[in-house]
């Protein structure tokens, strides 16, 4: 009944094509959809890399037998436990019962917790091998890349490495599952969203990973969501490599929150000043209007970052605070940071973006704008030279 996509001679895909969830985990907004990618590696003995969410279940299973072909499924190896990947393990076990669940200590524990499932499961370490026959698979235990059970599953026959999460990314895939049988272009700010937005905190641990990985020979890397890498694996892994280490390239993102108008009137006069200092890449967000998932992205992709707020309630306008404690839980470093605000009556907006400069590992302008109530023209040329030092600063930094 299907025409299974299939990735090696007799390894096929057998995930799915998510278009009606608008959000991500709830939060993040799917502008393209996601993938849910599932393996099933066809062998003397048959195995079932991780599953999918499971409103797709039945869909899932008759993917998996048609490509069974009257065989039944020995193992289902789980990468990572998170329920867009494991929701379907509860169904599985009705469909084949003998089924063996391979998954490291922490796995099996959450696969009790999650499913209440309990037999007929196999506890693997790290270097650990498999024997499907032909096909040796060997376990590298990546955990916090994103949850602590993590790991990825490398195919020694077919030199695959299916990784979990890690170097996953946001879209649907249309038709195809290779890199190579694609433009794969929309893929790659996807990928940096997705990082951002999901590993984003975890950037040691990526590093680990990266690591780990880096002596196997990787012919086709297949994360849990997006494409199937082949053709561009090195560019997948420089990604990773720069964003867990928070290497950027030349650009300023500006993100201010206004009520009235006057705070994004100093956000302009910011972006004159940096675009004076000869940077191209400068984007400005509205904090109330732009997606957070976007101004997440851009933070990791560019740089520079400047930040302004209105005071509000004696603190800083409420989207405000909330991005910059998302930098702050993900540690975000290396940037080159400035800030401006203004207030009405009371500051505070300033002094709360300058506390939270104070914390981070960030190189801070010296140039700093307050401005009570509407803007004027002593504080609109300070803005301008705000921009222009961040611009400045940026481009030495890219040098």
């Amino acid at each position: 009944m299907y025409e299974t996509p299939i990735v090696t001679s007799d390894i096929y895909y057998v995930g799915v094509n998510d278009r009606q969830k608008s959000k991500f985990e709830n939060m993040i907004p799917l502008t393209r959809g996601v993938s849910y990618n599932s393996f099933l590696i066809i062998d003397n003995k048959t195995a079932l890399i991780d599953t999918v969410d499971v409103s797709f279940g039945l869909l899932f299973v008759h993917k998996i037998l048609s490509v069974l072909n009257g065989r039944t499924l020995d193992y289902l190896i789980i990468n990572h436990m998170e329920p867009d990947h494991s929701g379907a393990i509860g169904l599985l076990r009705k469909y084949f019962p003998e089924m063996i669940i391979v998954g490291n200590s922490k796995t099996l524990s959450m696969v009790e917790g999650f499913h209440r499932e309990v037999g007929n499961c196999l506890e693997v370490k790290e270097n650990d091998v498999l024997s499907l026959g032909k096909h040796n698979l060997q376990f590298f235990l990546i955990p916090m890349v994103h949850w602590p059970e993590t790991m990825a599953t490398y195919d020694k026959t077919s030199h695959v490495l299916f990784s979990g999460d890690a170097f996953g990314s946001f879209g649907t895939l249309d038709g195809a599952i290779l890199d190579s049988q694609m433009n794969e272009k929309r893929f790659w700010n996807e990928m940096i969203r997705y990082y951002a937005n999901i590993v984003g905190k975890y950037g040691s641990p990526v590093q680990k990973a990266l690591d780990k990985i880096e002596p196997l020979q990787i012919d086709f890397l297949c994360s849990t969501h997006g494409p199937v890498w082949t053709e561009h694996i090195d560019k997948v892994f420089e990604i990773y490599e720069n964003m867990a280490n928070f290497r950027a390239e030349e650009g300023v993102v500006i993100v201010y929150g206004t009520m009235y108008g006057n705070t994004e009137q100093m956000a302009e006069a910011v972006a004159q000043g940096v675009a004076n200092a000869g940077v191209k890449h400068v984007l400005v967000y509205n904090v109330s209007s732009a997606d957070a998932s976007i101004i997440l992205r851009d933070i990791y992709k560019y740089n520079g970052l400047i930040v302004g707020s209105p005071t509000y309630n004696n603190e800083l306008y409420p989207e405000i605070e909330a991005l910059l404690r998302k930098l702050e839980i993900r540690g975000v470093r290396n940037r080159i940071f400035g800030y401006f605000g203004s207030y009405s009556w009371a500051s505070a907006a300033v002094k709360r973006i300058k506390d939270f400069a104070e914390k981070m590992d960030i190189t801070v302008a010296q140039t700093v704008v307050e401005q009570k109530h509407a803007l004027n023209i002593e504080n609109y040329q300070k803005c301008v030279l705000l921009g222009e030092e961040v611009g400045q600063k940026v481009r030495e930094l890219s040098k």
